[in-house]
Formats: structure tokens, sequence, C-alpha cells
């Protein structure tokens, strides 16, 4: 109850911006990821200038050089820039849920419809003030548990959304590659128009090594058949523990 108490205030700014997003067109909305990376980018602008620089000096060094101290500075450094980031995430959470949320307004309001996983889906979710809460939970590093039909899919995206701003690459993970492929063909439209790319890691005895979402043209999206490697180079990847396991591992 106390953790649920402090994130009331994080849940109305949420839905403060959601409102304020309603007036915003189509491309201005989309806009807003591009906004969000910028700030996460000046940010950590500084440092990232340090981390080339250690960089060029470690390139320098010969094969007998010690190279513990500089390689101690530049642990210390890419440690600096990922505690920037978390902060600069925190800040953007309010504003980056809320382009999701406005995101899922639209797309049900229009009765969107696309192809998942064989099975046609008209987009009817828009997340509530307990989702929200959810995804905030995710987002801090804690464990949100919600009963089946409570919309855990749902809230996992936003804390999807807002962590890939970073390009670092997220990791969703499920129990089997039918529910990853499932999983990502259903909310990959909402990532999509808002400018974050979608990888699906698949267990090989499905058919497919991996798949990326992407648009078609036509105002639909298709998934198309990669690789590991380029399906790890997108915002967000879903897989299984197995493969990312195996794939760790390799």
């Amino acid at each position: 109850d106390r953790d649920v108490k402090k994130m009331r205030p994080i849940v109305d700014e949420i839905n403060v911006f959601t409102a304020e997003y309603h007036n915003l067109s189509d491309d201005e909305l989309r806009a807003k990821t591009p906004e969000f990376r910028k700030r996460i980018s000046d940010a950590t602008a500084d440092a990232r200038d340090r981390l080339k620089e250690l960089r060029v000096e470690l390139d320098a060094l010969g094969r007998d050089d010690d190279r513990t101290d500089l390689l101690d500075d530049i642990e210390a450094v890419e440690a600096e820039i990922k505690d920037v980031e978390q902060d600069v995430l925190d800040d953007i959470l309010p504003e980056a849920f809320a382009a999701f949320k406005e995101v899922c307004r639209r797309f049900k309001d229009a009765k969107k419809s696309w192809d998942c996983a064989g099975e046609m889906v008209t987009w009817q979710a828009v997340p509530y003030d307990v989702q929200l809460i959810g995804a905030t939970v995710l987002h801090q590093g804690k464990i949100a548990e919600m009963a089946t039909g409570e919309g855990k899919t749902l809230v996992a995206g936003m804390a999807l959304y807002l962590n890939g701003l970073t390009g670092r690459g997220v990791h969703l993970v499920t129990v089997n590659s039918f529910l990853a492929k499932r999983d990502a063909m259903w909310q990959g439209p909402i990532y999509t128009f808002l400018g974050l790319t979608i990888g699906v890691i698949q267990d090989r005895a499905m058919g497919a090594e991996a798949y990326v979402m992407e648009d078609d043209g036509q105002g639909g999206y298709h998934m198309r058949e990669c690789d590991h490697t380029e399906a790890y180079q997108m915002d967000l990847i879903y897989g299984t523990k197995d493969q990312f396991g195996f794939d760790y591992l390799y």
C-alpha cells in the first residue's frame, strides 16, 4: 500500500500528459520518441566524449603496456553513463508512458486491426491506472505480480518502450517461441508507430531463426525472417530464456 501510494502522483502526471497529447497530430506524437532520445543523448554527451577519449588512449597502448588503470577508468565512465541514463528515464517516464497510452487510445478509436501470429486482432487496450503502476514497478527493477487477464503484456510494453529509448536493446523473456512471436506481433505496431524497432528470437525448431517487424507501406505490418544477429540489433527483442541463454553462451 505504501508503494502504491508513492506511485499515485506519477500516475496522475502520466494522465495529465496523456490529456495534453490528445491534441497532438500523429506526426507530433511520433516526434516524442526522438525528443526523448535527444534528452538522453544531451545528458550523457560529456561522459560519452570522455569515454571516446579513453578508448582512443587504450587503442594507442602497446601490447606490453599496463592497461589496468585505463580499463578501470573506462568501466567507471560506462557506469556513470548508465546512472545518468537511469535518472533521465525516471524523469521521462510520465511523458513516455503517456505517449504509449495515447497511441493505444488512437488505435482503439480507429479500430486498427492486424495479423497476430495467424489471427486478426483489433486493438482494444488502453492502459488503466493499475497497469501504469505495474509498468512503473517494472521500470524500477521490481516484480509486478498480476493475475491472468490483468494485462501483463500491455504493462511490460510500457516499460519496454521507455527503456528502449536508450538504444541498448531491451529483452522481453517469454516461456516459449510462439508467445514471443505472438506478443511481439500484438504490440509491435504500437512500438513501430513510436519509432522503435522489434526483433523476435525463435527456437530453430519453429522453422525460422528470428524475425524483425517491418511496415509494409500500406498501413500494415509483417514479420521478415532474419538471423539472430540482426534481431539483436533491434530496440526491443522478444524471446525465450533458453534461446537468450544459448545465444549468450554462443
